[in-house]
């Protein structure tokens, strides 16, 4: 049995990934303590066959079903009691792999950190500041690059919470949280990063709505107190403070400032509830 497994979920990298495997295997121990698992996630330009040609082993999906997808299946697929997630569009370096998982000696989860943001255009580096932002925030530490595809893990964390991940492109925000908010130790190793070869799958236009929704169901899956508190607070501060401007200036209190104040303590205690529920949903199973 393998003592880790690299796992690189592919789609359409027909032209780069037999040069991706080659650089992995020139790093990897001459022991096969290292197992190559390629993910075709639906490809129709031969990706699957290029990796099976490079002696990796392919699992297939029959159609494209996302990058979440596709790294699930290859969770489910690994056999090393460590694992590596990367890219296979030739962005990050294989020999940074043994660095990341050298700190697993220590940690349940090591992810590999770029450069500011790096790795696409100005709209790619605000959307990975705006998820680093959030990220931070819905955990209370630092989060340096949550949207980071290269990193090491134990496979026994990272598969507990399979059910969460989402199949599209949001699993390394869902997972990293998952890991933190369980208690597991998660932190963040530098690492550089080439431009990828090919046109990314992500289009502004297309995924801009996918990734609010994305945003929007991280907050309520994890910390949901931490987005209903600050808008019951709001309401609050609005509707008294409408209700003494019209007790000074009309010397009665309004029906706007009551009704304020009761959506304030209705939004309270929803998100009281909402955070007993994601509180709940990451107690440790037997």
């Amino acid at each position: 049995m393998p003592d880790v497994s690299i796992i690189l979920p592919a789609y359409n990298e027909a032209q780069v990934i037999a040069s991706v495997l080659e650089r992995i295997r020139s790093v990897a121990p001459p022991d096969d303590a290292w197992e190559i698992i390629v993910v075709d996630d639906g490809s129709d330009d031969g990706t699957g066959d290029a990796a099976e040609a490079s002696g990796a082993r392919v699992v297939r999906h029959p159609y494209n079903k996302g990058n979440g997808a596709a790294v699930k299946s290859g969770l489910r697929a690994a056999r090393g009691e460590k694992i590596c997630l990367l890219d296979a569009d030739g962005q990050h370096d294989p020999n940074e792999i043994a660095r990341l998982l050298g700190r697993l000696d220590d940690h349940d989860l090591i992810i590999g950190a770029r450069s500011g943001g790096a790795g696409g255009g100005w709209t790619r580096w605000l959307g990975n500041w705006f998820y680093n932002r959030l990220a931070s925030y819905l955990s209370g530490r630092p989060i340096l690059d949550v949207t980071s595809g290269f990193r090491a893990a134990r496979l026994a964390p990272l598969a507990e919470f399979i059910p969460l991940y989402p199949n599209g492109f949001s699993y390394p925000i869902t997972s990293t949280l998952s890991l933190i908010k369980a208690g597991y130790s998660v932190d963040f190793e530098p690492i550089s990063v080439s431009k990828r070869v090919g046109t990314s799958k992500i289009r502004i236009l297309r995924d801009g709505t996918r990734f609010v929704m994305i945003a929007l169901r991280i907050v309520s899956l994890f910390s949901p107190l931490r987005i209903f508190l600050p808008i019951a607070l709001g309401l609050l501060l609005a509707g008294s403070g409408y209700g003494v401007w019209t007790i000074v200036t009309q010397l009665h209190i309004t029906n706007t400032s009551v009704l304020l104040c009761l959506s304030a303590l209705l939004v309270f205690l929803i998100g009281l509830v909402s955070e007993q529920i994601a509180l709940m949903r990451f107690e440790r199973r037997g």
